[in-house]
């Protein structure tokens, strides 16, 4: 009899957990009466399943006394006696799996269509594979978070963790298996853990590891990719095709639903120590640079010095690398209107190894940025628009622009350029 009173408990419960999550994302009802619902129902689940659970996976926590801060009501297919982390680290954000929906089929628009309704300050994903251009808006993902798309033949997950800022593209294929991942409604570090329905394996958004599950330490493939103005993406591949909001889900496109969470006090859901060298919330461009013979070097571009100086060059892990500073793109988590929120601008990192050649950059008297040797112009995609150089690309590096707190969190060791 008890068993069929939990049994009948949870169902209610996870019912109302993931109606009363649609409406929240939906904009119908406030979220913080989500979140009391959601962990009234993820404190019942535990307690009801533990039972079921591969309880001999959890013995050190046990040990220590730890309760487990995430239900493990819905994943009976992960092998949660293989992770990487420590399950002290995982916590629930609220929302039940895919309660905050992927897009699994992407509808595209072209470029004027988009017109009608972004900006040019709207941000954007860009995406170009094989001569595939893509424009992810950030009006929608912010509420998708993932979506699962082929572009130029490859297979990939167009990822944005709004918690974080962190906008990141994986290549989908592991071990010659093509994965759809999803929304697992666990952070760590306050960034999205996603899943893949294959195996029920759990990953991390920031890195691409796999963290829980038989993919445990399997790294997906970061492919280069580019947040930036829908302008100037436009400006860019002007035969692109822009993300449409046929998701098949009905949301307030446009709107944050994260209203003033860049300026807030603090991270929310973040449980580690912040690094004062920068607030909590700088943008930064970081990522990890490493040449052929030289040791890798984690390095970060504070946006309060890239916006002054533009342009900047250096070397890091024995690489001659330039920062690309693009001001006009807007602030995806400020205003509730997303295009009508302040700049905050945009950045990229690139190699300026060309031809056998080592560039150096500068900004001329009309902010124009040019290279040194002969004066070619060149945009923040890192392709010479005009001169010598013109139609030349250079090779864009492994770094993106993120919260501060979310990029130290999981790289520590970060050198900040300009900060001693």
């Amino acid at each position: 009899m008890l068993k069929v009173a939990a049994a009948v408990l949870i169902s209610v419960l996870h019912k109302a957990n993931n109606t009363a999550w649609t409406l929240c994302r939906g904009g119908s009802i406030t979220c913080p009466y989500v979140y009391r619902i959601a962990a009234l129902f993820a404190v019942v689940c535990m307690s009801l399943t533990a039972a079921k659970a591969q309880l001999s996976c959890f013995a050190d926590e046990a040990a220590d006394g730890l309760m487990l801060r995430f239900s493990i009501l819905y994943w009976p297919e992960t092998d949660f006696c293989q992770h990487s982390v420590p399950y002290s680290e995982i916590i629930s954000g609220g929302a039940p799996p895919d309660g905050i929906p992927p897009i699994d089929d992407p509808v595209f628009e072209s470029i004027d269509a988009a017109r009608e309704w972004l900006q040019p300050q709207s941000p954007v994903i860009a995406l170009e594979i094989n001569d595939n251009a893509r424009a992810y808006p950030l009006a929608i993902l912010i509420w998708h978070e993932i979506a699962n798309d082929v572009v130029g033949g490859v297979p990939v997950a167009v990822t944005f963790c709004p918690l974080c800022n962190a906008s990141l593209v994986f290549d989908r294929r592991v071990e010659g298996e093509i994965l759809r991942f999803g929304v697992s409604g666990n952070l760590r570090n306050s960034d999205m853990i996603m899943w893949d329905d294959r195996t029920q394996s759990w990953w991390q958004q920031f890195t691409g590891e796999g963290i829980v599950g038989s993919h445990t330490g399997d790294m997906l493939t970061l492919l280069p990719s580019q947040v930036v103005g829908f302008g100037d993406f436009a400006a860019q591949y002007p035969d692109g095709q822009v993300l449409s909001r046929e998701t098949g889900s009905t949301r307030s496109y446009g709107t944050n639903p994260y209203i003033g969470y860049d300026s807030a006090a603090a991270p929310f859901l973040f449980e580690g120590e912040l690094d004062d060298r920068l607030a909590w919330n700088e943008r930064v461009l970081a990522g990890t640079v490493a040449y052929l013979v030289g040791e890798p070097e984690t390095i970060a571009y504070p946006f309060s010095i890239l916006s002054e100086e533009r342009v900047i060059n250096d070397i890091r892990g024995g690489l001659s690398v330039v920062a690309i500073w693009q001001d006009g793109m807007a602030s995806a988590l400020d205003g509730s209107s997303i295009d009508d929120s302040r700049l905050v601008g945009t950045a990229a990192l690139y190699s300026r190894e060309l031809n056998d050649e080592t560039l150096t950059f500068s900004v001329d008297e009309n902010g124009v940025i040019r290279d040194d040797q002969t004066g070619s112009a060149w945009n923040v995609f890192g392709t010479s628009t005009e001169g010598e150089l013109a139609g030349s690309q250079l090779r864009q590096l492994s770094a993106a622009p993120h919260f501060w707190f979310a990029w130290v969190a999981f790289a520590p060791d970060t050198t900040v350029y300009g900060v001693s």
